[in-house]
């Protein structure tokens, strides 16, 4: 269950780093503690916008700018262009009139004012006029009515005076709402305002009420005051007021005149005005629906504009026309009003403003009438180019879509799940080139949709999904995977080569938790251990009772025999181990003066009964060998024991000879780890087939090799000059098996070597004793 638990570690790993780069998209945006990202996002989107600006993408032809710079504030001032336009900052409004009636007799198709006319200015001198002496704002409202397309620009805090409002063609909402990071992405696409009464309006601004934090209720309004507090006014169910209660005066004659407290009125952004005048759209028929992110306008055409916006009812601007762009038909301001006081005089005035959408704004440095700020694009720019990017988009249908919530955590989730595939089945370098190259196409992929059709898909939160768990995994590896690692070398070292555990640690497919598999299973037998064993303790305690030992001395003697018996058998068994492992097989345990191995896991090896019958022929070599290097020793003490006789003293015992029984069996057996961390463990298999090599074992003899029919066959697969030399044997009825079973034997001495006769020692095994 402990190996099971730990695969499931990385699959919550890379869950949770995908749950927490999801749950961030989805709350970006709502939750402040996540501006860092929107802030990271937002300097992709500027990016994305600087490039995509480098392809000169496609915009309206029909787009105009009037600019008031620095050289036009000086010329008026000067009086150069006319005696009667001498003027400060503070131009008196009939100068915009002359503008506006040029650029319609030039053919404009709507104007748009970049400028705010909240007030009128009475202060300002008559105008002398072929009627005789006019107000200046009597004379501009009079352009306006007269021109009948001027857009004139409002905020919820300043709208224009009404003897402008009520003559020019239409509102056009001025206001900027730039991102955190001071940055101007966005506008509304339109803006609900209150239209105060003027009573109320003028104590507002006397008395410091906020109007633009004003609550409406059923039965008052509550204004918030500028050094505290609040006013209440109150009101009837259809909105009206007693302008006494403001005024403090009481009605004349005490006739009561309730009056509308304010006047609702939606303003649409300028840019959208002025292109819903170009394309017939009624705005007044709008179709809001912000819970489905699109505003949709339609005209009497058939014409349709479907805006993306967000759920605030804001829209991206796509800043694709700067103010030096030669696309847009631009003019000084002092060009045009020159050219209207021209025309009369019957010059020929070119009409480079035919069929345009002229917006009229200022880029002159250090006065209030121009708006700067910083744009995706630059970080000082003139905001009034906001306008007609605005009307570009409208006009083309071109806008910059979002992708929605649903493809961004799809994103979210693909570039993640792959970032974890690459880093659980790749070693560290490969996953990380691997996951930076998913990282590189999918910057790529969204700069590319972004250039090609606006589409704006997130960066940041894919790329941090990406990252967090690829970097998660690897420290899942490091710190985590190296203790399993340690586990499978500390329980697999002394078992298998240390070429079988190198290949374990590479591998991930390796079960340690139990599955089913072919394997070939060796027991090999140390005979004459279980005789040498009686025989050395009834000498041992022969030995004791002549020399008349006491307990204490009696039990040194009988440990050191014990220790030359345990060093004898571990002699052979660990030449069987040896061999095994060289063999690359797997040592599963000693049972007394047994060696059982396995070969087929937990590496996996098609040739497994081969490798295991050939490491029971190197066996049986070696323990030949062994046997012939003590038979020598042997010769050596006998001559020795000559000698020590002679001098009466107590002959040097004999090493003992002993053979080895095999019995190999090839089938399905059930392996894996067995036990536990906490009372050890160990690595098996067991099954039917497991027992049958046991008793091949059992029937095996004395210095003899016996195969079952299935590792036969393996071998005649595998190695068929070795499988001919197998002898078949009569079929023997082993225990546990109810059928007699196909056998054979693999001779194991090579033709050069003559039999060899294993002696089995009646001499005492001791330890050479003092003289």
């Amino acid at each position: 269950m402990k190996l099971k638990s730990l695969k499931l570690v990385p699959l919550g790993i890379c869950a949770g780093a995908i749950g927490l780069a999801c749950l961030a998209q989805g709350l970006l945006g709502y939750f402040g503690g996540l501006q860092l990202f929107q802030r990271l996002e937002w300097i992709t989107y500027d990016w994305r916008l600087r490039v995509a600006n480098n392809y000169n993408p496609p915009v309206s032809d029909k787009l105009g700018f009037v600019f008031i710079d620095d050289d036009t504030i000086r010329l008026v001032k000067s009086g150069e262009l006319n005696t009667n336009f001498a003027f400060g900052l503070q131009w008196p409004r009939h100068i915009y009139g002359q503008v506006v009636r040029e650029l319609k007799a030039q053919g404009a198709k709507a104007v748009g004012l970049d400028i705010f006319f909240d007030e009128l200015r009475p202060d300002h001198r008559p105008v002398l006029t072929p009627r005789g002496l006019a107000r200046p704002d009597d004379l501009f409202a009079q352009s306006l009515k007269e021109a009948g397309n001027v857009v004139i620009g409002a905020t919820k805090e300043l709208t224009p005076a009404a003897l402008f409002r009520t003559n020019a063609a239409a509102l056009g909402d001025l206001s900027h709402e730039r991102d955190s990071d001071g940055v101007l992405r966005r506008d509304r696409v339109f803006h609900d305002y209150r239209l105060w009464h003027r009573t109320i309006a003028l104590e507002a601004a006397l008395a410091g009420w906020d109007l633009a934090n004003a609550v409406v209720h059923s039965n008052q309004i509550v204004f918030p005051k500028a050094k505290g507090g609040h006013v209440f006014l109150p009101i009837n169910n259809d909105g009206y007021f007693d302008p006494s209660e403001v005024t403090g005066a009481k009605p004349a004659g005490g006739v009561v005149r309730l009056a509308k407290a304010f006047e609702k009125l939606r303003v649409w952004h300028l840019g959208i005005v002025l292109a819903a005048q170009d394309l017939g759209l009624d705005l007044d028929k709008a179709l809001v629906e912000l819970d489905k992110g699109r505003i949709t306008l339609t005209g009497s055409n058939g014409l349709k504009r479907i805006i993306p916006v967000d759920r605030h009812g804001q829209f991206l601007i796509d800043w694709s026309l700067g103010l030096n762009d030669s696309r847009l038909t631009s003019e000084a301001f002092e060009s045009v009003l020159s050219q209207s006081l021209r025309r009369p005089l019957g010059t020929n005035i070119p009409a480079r403003f035919e069929g345009k959408l002229v917006v009229i704004g200022s880029t002159a440095a250090g006065n209030d009438l121009t708006d700067r700020g910083a744009t995706p694009l630059a970080k000082d720019s003139f905001l009034t180019s906001d306008y007609w990017n605005v009307v570009s988009s409208i006009l083309t249908g071109r806008f910059i879509q979002q992708s929605s919530l649903l493809t961004n955590l799809a994103i979210i989730f693909a570039l993640g799940l792959g970032a974890g595939f690459a880093s659980w089945r790749l070693p560290a370098l490969w996953a990380s080139l691997v996951v930076a190259v998913l990282v590189v196409l999918c910057v790529l992929l969204a700069l590319f949709v972004f250039v090609r059709y606006r589409w704006l898909f997130p960066i940041v939160m894919p790329v941090g999904a990406a990252l967090m768990t690829h970097f998660g995994l690897l420290i899942y590896q490091t710190f985590f995977e190296q203790n399993e690692r340690r586990r499978i070398k500390t329980l697999f070292v002394k078992l298998v080569s240390p070429n079988i555990v190198d290949e374990l640690l590479k591998t991930n497919t390796v079960s340690l938790v139990g599955a089913r598999g072919q394997v070939t299973v060796f027991f090999a037998d140390i005979r004459g251990f279980t005789e040498m064993t009686d025989r050395s303790h009834a000498q041992a305690e022969e030995y004791v009772r002549e020399q008349n030992l006491g307990s204490a001395e009696a039990k040194l003697y009988f440990d050191q025999q014990a220790q030359v018996l345990l060093h004898t058998v571990n002699l052979y068994l660990g030449l069987i181990a040896d061999v095994n492992k060289k063999h690359e097989g797997t040592l599963d345990k000693y049972l007394g003066d047994c060696v059982m191995a396995f070969w087929g896991a937990p590496i996996q090896n098609a040739r497994h009964a081969l490798a295991c019958v050939r490491a029971a022929i190197d066996a049986q070599r070696a323990i030949d060998g062994l046997n012939h290097q003590r038979a020598a020793q042997n010769k050596i003490r006998q001559g020795e024991n000559l000698r020590r006789t002679a001098k009466g003293l107590r002959p040097v015992g004999l090493l003992d000879l002993l053979s080895l029984g095999t019995g190999i069996n090839t089938g399905d057996v059930t392996v894996g780890v067995m036990g536990s961390d906490a009372h050890g463990l160990n690595y098996t298999v067991f099954g039917r087939d497991v027992n049958l090599a046991s008793r091949l074992e059992g029937h095996s003899g004395r210095g003899r090799i016996i195969i079952s029919e299935s590792t036969y066959l393996g071998l005649r697969k595998q190695a068929p000059t070795l499988a001919s030399t197998c002898i078949p044997l009569p079929r023997p009825t082993l225990k546990g098996f109810g059928t007699a079973v196909t056998i054979y034997e693999v001779p194991w001495k090579p033709n050069a070597t003559a039999p060899v006769e294993l002696l089995s020692s009646t001499t005492l095994l001791t330890t050479i004793p003092k003289d």
